[in-house]
C-alpha cells in the first residue's frame, strides 16, 4: 500500500506501446472501458480471487476486508477487526491469507471467518509491516516486509533493519531470501515457474526462476518499473500498478497502459466465472474490466 499525487489522466483510453507477441484485440474488447464497482472506501488494496472467482479485497485505513459477488456485481463486508489488513491471497486450501501489518504479522482466515495468526515476526523480532504475499501449491508462502510507517501503531520500534522477501514453509518455519530498497507486490507463478517482485522505492521489478520451495534462483531485472501490486496472465503477461495499469510481455516490454482517474492504482488481479475480468483497486474505488485473457491462478 502506498499513496502519491493525482495521475491527471483526463478520459480512458489505451495506449498501444511496443505490443510484441500478443495484439491489442486479443486481449481486450475496443469499446469496453474499465467500470466503477464502488467508491465507498478509504483506500482499497490487496484483491485475489477465490476458486469460485469472487474478488476479496482490503480497506485497510477503516481495517476491513470486501468482496466482490461476479454473480450480482455486488460488494459485500467479510470482516472487520483484520489486524490492518493490507496484501492477501488465497492458499492451496481456500484460507485467505492476509499480511496484517498492525502487529507486524500474518493471518490466515477460513471462509467460516476462523483466524489464525500463523507469523508474528522473524527470528524473535517483530517485522516491519508484511505488504504482499503470493502462495505456493506446496503449502508454503513468499511475503514482503518494507516499511510503512503506519499512523495507528502505537509504540512502534523498528526491531528488523533490512527490508526484505521472505519464504515461509508449509511447517511454519522462516528463511529471509532476499533483501531490497523497498520489497512491496509480489506474484508467482509455477506454471512458468517464476516469481516477481517490485522494489517500489528503488523503480524496480526484478523476476527469480522457482527452483523449489523456497528456492529461487538469482533475481533479474525484469523492468524499469516498481509496482504496488501485480497480476500475471495465461500469456505470462506482467500486470503493474501506480499510475494505472501497465502491461508488459514475459520479456519485459511494455505493450500497454490502462488509465484510471484516482489517485493511485494499488493493486490488480483477475476473478469472475472464467477468471478474465481483470479487477482494479484504486484509492478509494474498485473497479472491473472484461478481458479476452485469463489470469494465473
Amino acid at each position: 500500500m502506498k499513496k502519491t499525487g493525482k495521475i491527471g489522466v483526463i478520459g480512458l483510453v489505451f495506449a498501444l506501446i511496443n505490443c510484441q507477441s500478443v495484439n491489442y484485440s486479443k486481449m481486450f474488447y475496443g469499446d469496453v472501458q474499465p467500470e466503477k464497482v464502488s467508491d465507498q472506501f478509504s483506500f482499497t488494496e490487496g484483491p485475489s480471487s477465490d476458486k469460485q472467482g469472487n474478488v476479496y479485497f482490503t480497506d485497510q485505513p477503516n481495517d476491513k476486508i470486501y468482496y466482490w459477488d461476479w454473480k450480482t456485481n455486488k460488494i459485500i463486508e467479510f470482516l472487520g477487526k483484520t489486524g490492518r489488513a493490507n496484501g492477501t491471497h488465497f492458499d492451496k486450501d481456500g484460507n485467505l491469507i492476509t499480511c496484517s501489518d498492525d502487529q507486524g504479522e500474518i493471518w490466515k482466515i477460513s471462509k467460516d471467518k476462523k483466524v489464525e495468526v500463523i507469523l508474528k515476526g522473524f527470528q524473535g523480532k517483530r517485522l516491519n509491516g508484511p505488504n504482499d504475499v503470493w502462495n505456493d501449491s506446496s503449502g508454503g508462502m513468499y511475503f514482503t516486509d518494507p516499511l510503512y510507517k503506519r499512523d495507528y501503531w502505537v509504540d512502534f520500534k523498528q526491531e528488523i533493519p533490512h527490508k526484505s522477501l521472505y519464504y515461509r514453509t508449509k511447517e511454519g518455519q522462516t528463511v529471509k531470501l532476499d533483501t531490497f530498497v523497498q520489497p512491496n507486490g509480489i506474484i508467482g507463478s509455477e506454471i512458468f515457474k517464476k516469481l516477481y517482485i517490485s522494489d517500489i522505492d528503488d523503480g524496480k521489478t526484478y523476476v527469480y526462476d522457482i527452483l523449489g520451495e523456497g528456492k529461487l534462483s538469482e533475481k533479474k531485472l525484469f523492468c524499469e518499473m516498481g509496482s504496488d501490486g501485480m497480476a500475471l496472465d495465461k500469456h505470462g503477461n506482467l500486470y503493474l500498478t501506480g499510475k494505472g495499469v501497465h502491461i508488459f510481455n514475459r520479456h519485459g516490454k511494455k505493450l500497454y497502459h490502462i488509465p484510471i482517474e484516482e489517485d493511485w492504482t494499488s493493486n490488480v488481479t483477475f476473478g469472475g466465472e472464467n477468471n478474465d475480468i481483470l479487477f482494479i483497486t484504486a484509492s478509494k474505488s474498485v473497479y472491473t474490466l472484461p478481458t479476452k485473457v485469463r489470469g494465473v491462478k
